[in-house]
């Protein structure tokens, strides 16, 4: 059953109970990377593997992941080339309560440095289990960077 969250800012990613981060180095130039981020959404499924559909909507997206997980978001910021950021607004996913995904893009040599930072609340078997999946996170988001990466040289 879909819930709605509650609507949090961006700078709920400070502040959020919960916080995975991860970084990753990429060949592939800031620019390029916030394009893929931002502004080609449809395209996510064919570097990202836990994304199976995503549709744009009116100031925000649709979002199907595998296994029947959904998301209705809302863009919280697009500063191109270093930020890309979105809240969940509506999900499937049990005891979520606010949620927010940012990515941080800056140079690194030739390339980019990206930084996702998922920013999490919800009841306290909620927060214990974004806990215990961090390590299945961090790979999936290794494994899109590295896809991506590759998509875009």
């Amino acid at each position: 059953m879909a819930q709605r969250l509650r609507p949090v800012g961006p700078e709920f990613v400070e502040t959020a109970p919960v916080r995975l981060v991860f970084a990753r180095d990429m060949a592939a130039a800031p620019e390029a990377v916030f394009r893929a981020l931002a502004e080609d959404v449809t395209g996510w499924p064919e570097w990202f593997s836990a994304v199976t559909s995503v549709r744009p909507t009116e100031g925000g997206r649709e979002v199907r992941l595998r296994g029947g997980t959904r998301f209705r978001e809302t863009v919280l910021a697009g500063k191109a080339p270093e930020l890309y950021a979105y809240r969940v607004d509506v999900t499937n996913v049990p005891g979520a309560r606010a949620w927010v995904e940012e990515w941080r893009l800056t140079p690194a040599g030739t390339g980019t440095r990206v930084r996702m930072t998922f920013a999490l609340d919800g009841t306290a078997a909620f927060r214990l289990v974004c806990r215990l999946i961090r390590p299945g996170v961090g790979r999936a988001f290794r494994d899109a960077v590295t896809a991506l990466d590759r998509r875009l040289r």
